[in-house]
């Protein structure tokens, strides 16, 4: 049996951290949120196997009524433990790159909310100031994130400069290299950097996972896919052949290219499932998360096969996880991911991830819908204009479809009007007056 070692200081934080959750919970407030918001997350925290950031710690604090000490000198120790782990620095600099793209999103909604014109209505002004809370919540949460990081880095530096030269650290023996994109044929393997991957290790200097000594047995998948016909091969060439001919000869070899992309797909997502149980059963969770969001770089058209492993092997917190950083994505990437996910029959799947993405500025929704419609995908457009219209105002409906006037003013239409007449004469009043209808 493999046991996790935790070090004695988050060991004490940690001590501590249960106790002030514990009345925290009686008092209600934060802790309910937090704990509907990222169960798994808060009970890794609570477990020892990471670091609860301390804006969340703060807000437990002021929910019990309790002074920030000694708790920030536990955390801070505790940090420093968990931050001089290998990789632990570049973990540090690449959580905080996500931190200030966070940053920068709570601003752009600020602002836009702030330009929302005044309204009578109760209802949609307390829907506006409940908005504008949460944002604030999000911006002022990522500013003192940064700010922590940033600290954190500092210790780490000045502890390292303390350290006695010429200590090196252990090496670890290499184990099997798991990865969502197919192997390649170099010996060396380097993963997708920044926002995204901030608890990667750099595969350029960092340690690769260590072996796990019950984990159990990999998929009986084989090697990773190499060769030809995991490739596109040039052949020799054909002689002119009419339409009807080169249509007949080529549909074997669509239909054999298909079925390898599909056999790989599923390699991948097996290898992956994998790796991530083995990066768990260490108490390595950040990693686990890191190698989960590597599956939104790579190729959108594994992502139905990943989701089927996961839920196979009870991880669908995971692909939930995942569809909510996808939502995140830049718009074309977005609408291929809600393509790829509607044509491989997970619909819900698909509804979700357009719904989640909602909060992003209109001009980024326009363009998502505008890479839907050019891949065919105007169910899954209608879908996303249908959603939209529900959560966000006739105003901001207006502004969106400003953007792209032709393209976006009939689907907006015939959302608005699949939902209720109500609906369709908010849209024309708002059209209107936004000086769109017409244009």
């Amino acid at each position: 049996m493999t046991v996790t070692h935790i070090p004695t200081e988050m060991a004490d934080f940690t001590h501590w951290l249960g106790g002030l959750a514990a009345r925290a919970e009686a008092s209600g407030g934060w802790w309910a949120v937090f704990a509907e918001r990222d169960p798994d997350g808060l009970r890794a925290c609570l477990d020892g196997t990471e670091l609860l950031p301390w804006d969340v710690v703060e807000s437990l604090l002021r929910d019990a009524g309790e002074a920030p000490e000694p708790g920030r000198g536990l955390y801070e120790a505790a940090a420093l433990a968990h931050d001089r782990r290998p990789g632990g620095a570049d973990a540090l600099a690449a959580r905080r790159e996500l931190m200030e793209r966070e940053r920068r999103h709570a601003e752009t909604r600020l602002r836009e909310l702030g330009r929302r014109p005044g309204t009578p209505d109760p209802g949609e002004a307390a829907r506006l100031e409940h908005d504008l809370a949460w944002t604030r919540d999000d911006l002022a949460r990522a500013t003192a994130r940064i700010a922590d990081l940033g600290e954190r880095l500092g210790r780490l530096g000045r502890a390292d400069l303390g350290a006695a030269p010429g200590a090196e650290e252990p090496v670890p023996a290499p184990a099997p290299a798991l990865a969502l994109a197919p192997a390649a044929p170099a010996p060396e393997r380097r993963r997708p950097r920044g926002a995204r991957y901030a608890w990667a290790d750099d595969a350029s200097g960092g340690p690769d996972p260590r072996p796990v000594p019950d984990a159990p047995a990999p998929p009986a998948a084989g090697a990773e896919p190499r060769g030809a016909r995991f490739r596109l091969k040039p052949g020799p060439v054909a002689p002119p052949a009419t339409a009807s001919a080169t249509a007949s000869a080529s549909a074997p070899a669509s239909a054999a290219a298909f079925a390898g992309a599909e056999e790989e797909a599923a390699r991948a997502a097996a290898n992956a499932v994998y790796a991530i149980q083995r990066l768990r059963a260490q108490g390595r969770t950040g990693e686990a998360h890191a190698l989960l969001f590597e599956a939104l770089a790579g190729p959108v058209g594994r992502l139905p096969a990943l989701a089927g492993e996961l839920h196979g092997a009870g991880l669908g917190a995971d692909w939930a996880i995942l569809l909510w950083e996808a939502a995140s994505l830049p718009p074309a990437r977005l609408a291929a991911v809600a393509g790829v996910l509607a044509d491989a029959g997970r619909a819900d799947d698909c509804e979700q991830l357009l719904r989640q993405g909602l909060a992003r500025p209109v001009e980024e929704l326009a363009g998502a819908v505008a890479a839907l419609v050019a891949e065919h995908h105007d169910h899954e457009a209608h879908a996303l204009l249908t959603a939209f219209l529900r959560v966000r105002t006739p105003e901001e409906a207006a502004r969106l479809a400003a953007v792209d006037p032709a393209l976006l003013m009939p689907r907006l239409g015939a959302a608005a009007r699949a939902l209720s007449p109500a609906d369709d004469r908010a849209l024309r009043h708002a059209l209107r007056v936004g000086g769109v209808l017409g244009a």
